[in-house]
């Protein structure tokens, strides 16, 4: 990510994590070892360092965004004349697979919790919203799973839309990384929460053209803050075939994953799979529709590879 900070053109202010860890001031730590450990996700590592530096000053700057848009909300009531009940503030969360959003939009759920005033906050992740498999198959789309495309972004947008405009309760369709397709008649319900935080990879991809030119609204239209986690490429498949060849010793043991076939083939077959896996499938996905929408990101936290976030670039206003 170029850093340019003295010419005054880029649209972000760029803090080292020294510089940003200043930005706590007297936030309090709300969480124990032992929850932070709970939130780290499969092969990710979040210390309690971590969630000093970075992740209380991003629940500081959070609690004056959303602060501020509470007194606006009142403001427009009063304008308006009306009783609407407040809505929820929307907080997304992108990037590449294996960069470890799962982990931050946990770490971001369990701090605003235990806000002062106790906010209740959902968090849901784009997944459940992927077609069934049955219908990627079908349309030839199961090399492209986690593409723009192999999602049902109408539902996607039904879903925001509800929450937006304040409905209760909304269901979302929930997601089995162990069978690897969505759960038919399951569903997950969000019931007006202050805050959903919504994780996914394409999260901040603009719409492509709509058939018949209708005008399709983004996912990101529903945001009121986003955050876009990055690393390098050479990091990201070096986690992402990490990931692999431990969930092969793991999960893909169980009869019933979708990737069962692969606990009993050959360590170098296993790494070879990851590797193509990565190649020709996650690495276009990345290049092509996520890196890009890298830049309408309100927070980029840019990852080393020793998974500790190094910078932070926070948008101007």
């Amino acid at each position: 990510m170029e850093q340019r900070i003295e010419d005054g053109l880029s649209p972000y202010r760029i803090f080292t994590r020294k510089e940003w860890a200043a930005r706590r001031e007297d936030t309090p730590m709300t969480l124990t070892r032992g929850e932070i450990a709970e939130l780290q996700a499969f092969n990710d590592r979040l210390s309690m360092k971590e969630v000093e530096e970075i992740y209380l000053p991003l629940s500081r700057l959070l609690s004056f965004y959303v602060g501020s848009m509470q007194k606006l909300f009142r403001a427009m009531r009063r304008f308006l004349g009306t009783e609407d009940a407040k809505t929820p503030y929307i907080i997304g969360i992108g990037g590449s697979v294996a960069v470890g959003k799962s982990t931050t939009a946990r770490v971001l759920q369990a701090l605003l919790s235990r806000w002062p005033n106790t906010p209740k906050v959902d968090l849901i992740t784009t997944d459940g919203f992927l077609l069934p498999n049955a219908v990627l198959e079908r349309e030839g789309l199961m090399q492209k799973k986690g593409f723009p495309e192999s999602y049902d972004t109408e539902t996607l947008l039904r879903f925001l839309t509800e929450i937006k405009a304040g409905h209760r309760p909304v269901r979302a369709p929930v997601y089995s990384h162990l069978v690897y397709d969505v759960i038919p008649g399951e569903s997950v319900e969000v019931d007006r929460p202050d805050i959903l935080i919504v994780e996914g990879l394409n999260v901040l991809q603009p719409n492509r053209a709509a058939k018949e030119s209708k005008e399709t609204p983004f996912v990101s239209d529903f945001f009121d803050f986003s955050v876009y986690i990055d690393a390098d490429e050479t990091i990201l498949e070096r986690w992402y075939i990490e990931r692999f060849m431990r969930l092969r010793e793991t999960a893909f043991r169980d009869p019933k994953s979708y990737f069962h076939r692969y606990a009993a083939v050959s360590e170098k077959e296993a790494h070879d799979t990851a590797h193509s896996l990565w190649s020709h499938i996650n690495l276009v996905n990345l290049r092509e529709n996520i890196l890009p929408t890298r830049p309408r990101a309100s927070l980029i936290l840019r990852k080393g590879v020793d998974h500790e976030i190094e910078t932070v670039a926070l948008r101007k206003l």
